[in-house]
C-alpha cells in the first residue's frame, strides 16, 4: 500500500511539474515554421523561448511563498489556469510580437508546476527516501522530452504549430483536474499561521545568506544552462545545419533524454551506496569531462552529427544523477520554507538557463560551435561550483544530513 501511495505521488508530482516542460518540448520542433510564419528572424523566435524561461523563473518567487501561506493546491489552481488561457491566445497570435508577451504569461502561469511539486517532496521527506521520490518524479517528468517533441511534430503535420498550444491548453486542463481529485494538501494549518510575507523576505534573505544553498542550487543551475542552450539551438542545428526532419529531430533529441531519465533512476541506490554528496562531485566531474571532449572535437574542425549525438548522450546520463540530488541537497536544511527554497531555486534555475540562451544566441548562426561552446560553459562552470560547494567541512556536514 505505500508502495502504491508513493508510485501515485510521484505520478501527480510529475505530471504537474510536466506541463512547462511539455510546452518547451513541444514547441521545439515548430520553431523553424513560426519563423516561416510569423515573418520572424531566428533570434526573434528564439526569444519566445527566453520569454517563457525568464517569466517561468520569476514567476516561483511569487509561488513558492504563497504555497507556504496558503497550502500547496489554490497556487497550483491559478497558475493551470492562467497557463490554460495563455496557450489559448497563443494558438491565436498573428505576430511574433503577441505570441512572444503571452508565452511571458503562458510561462507564469507554468510556474506554479515548477516549484510546488519540490516543495510537496519536502513536505513529505527527506534524505534518501526524498531523493528517491524526487527520482521517480524526474522520471514522470522527463518523458516529457520524449514524447513531447514526437506528439510536437505529429501535431505540426496535422494542423500546423497553432495546434502545439491547443495541446497544451488541453494538458493544462488535464492537469487541474488531476490537483482536484489526486493531490491531497501537504501543508498544513499549523505551519501556515507562520507564514506570511515577512517571512517570505525574511527566508529569501535568509536563503540569499547561505553559500551552502546557494552552491547546490548553483550546481544544479549551470547543468540545466547548457540544457537549456542545448534547447534553443538544436532545433536550427538539426534541422538546419545537418538536415534532419522535425521527426528526425524529435526522435534524436528523445535520445539524449532517455539518458536523463535512465540515469536518475539510480540516485537513491546509488546515494544509499556512495552519499548524495560523493555522488554529485562523480557526476559532475563525469558530465564536465565529456562536454570538453565534446568542444575539443568541434574545434579541431570535426562536424558529425553521430558524435555530438552521442557524447551528450553520455553528458546528460550524468546530469541525470547531479540534477535531483543537488535539488534534495539543497532543500534538505530548509524544510519549514520548503516552498519557499523551491521557488528561489527554480528562479535561479530558469533564469541562468534564459541568460545562458540569452548570451548564446547573440553568437547564433546556425551551426553546431556556438551551441556546443554554452554547453561546455555551463558544464565546466558545475564542476567548479561542485568542488568548491561540497569540499572538506562542508561535504562532511551535507553527507550527514542526507543519510540522516
Amino acid at each position: 500500500m505505500f508502495l502504491t501511495r508513493y508510485l501515485r505521488m510521484a505520478l501527480v508530482l510529475g505530471l504537474l511539474s510536466a506541463i512547462g516542460p511539455f510546452a518547451i518540448d513541444m514547441y521545439l520542433p515548430a520553431l523553424p515554421a513560426i519563423g516561416s510564419s510569423l515573418g520572424a528572424e531566428v533570434g526573434a523566435v528564439q526569444f519566445s523561448l527566453t520569454a517563457f524561461f525568464l517569466s517561468l523563473g520569476v514567476g516561483q518567487l511569487l509561488y513558492g511563498p504563497v504555497s507556504d501561506m496558503v497550502g500547496r493546491k489554490p497556487p497550483l489552481y491559478f497558475g493551470l489556469g492562467l497557463f490554460t488561457l495563455a496557450s489559448i491566445g497563443c494558438a491565436l497570435a498573428t505576430d511574433i510580437q503577441t505570441l512572444v508577451a503571452l508565452r511571458f504569461l503562458q510561462g507564469l502561469g507554468a510556474a506554479a508546476g515548477m516549484a510546488i511539486p519540490r516543495a510537496v517532496v519536502r513536505d513529505l521527506h527527506t534524505g534518501t527516501e526524498a531523493a528517491r521520490l524526487m527520482s521517480l518524479l524526474m522520471l514522470v517528468f522527463s518523458v516529457s522530452p520524449i514524447l513531447a517533441p514526437l506528439a510536437g511534430s505529429g501535431v505540426i503535420a496535422l494542423t500546423g504549430w497553432r495546434g502545439v498550444f491547443w495541446a497544451v491548453a488541453l494538458a493544462s486542463v488535464a492537469g487541474l483536474a488531476l490537483v482536484y481529485g489526486a493531490l491531497q494538501e501537504t501543508r498544513s494549518e499549523a505551519d501556515r499561521v507562520e507564514s506570511s510575507l515577512g517571512s517570505a523576505l525574511r527566508a529569501y534573505g535568509l536563503l540569499l545568506r547561505d553559500g551552502h544553498y546557494l552552491g547546490l542550487v548553483g550546481i544544479g543551475s549551470t547543468a540545466l544552462a547548457g540544457f537549456f542552450v542545448y534547447l534553443a539551438g538544436s532545433p536550427f542545428v538539426l534541422i538546419n545545419h545537418y538536415g534532419l526532419t522535425p521527426t528526425q529531430y524529435s526522435l534524436a533529441f528523445s535520445f539524449n533524454a532517455i539518458a536523463f531519465i535512465g540515469a536518475s533512476q539510480f540516485t537513491g541506490l546509488l546515494g544509499r551506496r556512495f552519499g548524495l554528496v560523493r555522488l554529485v562531485k562523480f557526476a559532475a566531474s563525469a558530465s564536465g569531462l565529456t562536454m570538453t571532449l565534446l568542444l575539443a572535437y568541434y574545434l579541431a574542425g570535426g562536424d558529425r552529427l553521430a558524435v555530438l549525438i552521442a557524447l551528450y548522450f553520455v553528458a546528460s546520463g550524468f546530469m541525470g544523477l547531479v540534477i535531483p540530488t543537488a535539488s534534495v541537497l539543497a532543500l534538505e536544511k530548509h524544510g519549514a520554507i520548503a516552498g519557499t527554497a523551491s521557488a528561489l531555486m527554480g528562479t535561479l534555475q530558469m533564469l541562468g538557463g534564459a541568460a545562458a540562451m540569452g548570451i548564446v544566441s547573440l553568437f547564433a548562426t546556425g551551426k553546431p560551435l556556438p551551441m556546443v561552446v554554452g554547453m561546455a560553459a555551463g558544464a565546466l562552470v558545475g564542476v567548479a561550483l561542485t568542488w568548491i560547494t561540497l569540499s572538506g567541512d562542508a561535504q562532511r556536514h551535507l553527507a550527514a544530513g542526507a543519510r540522516g
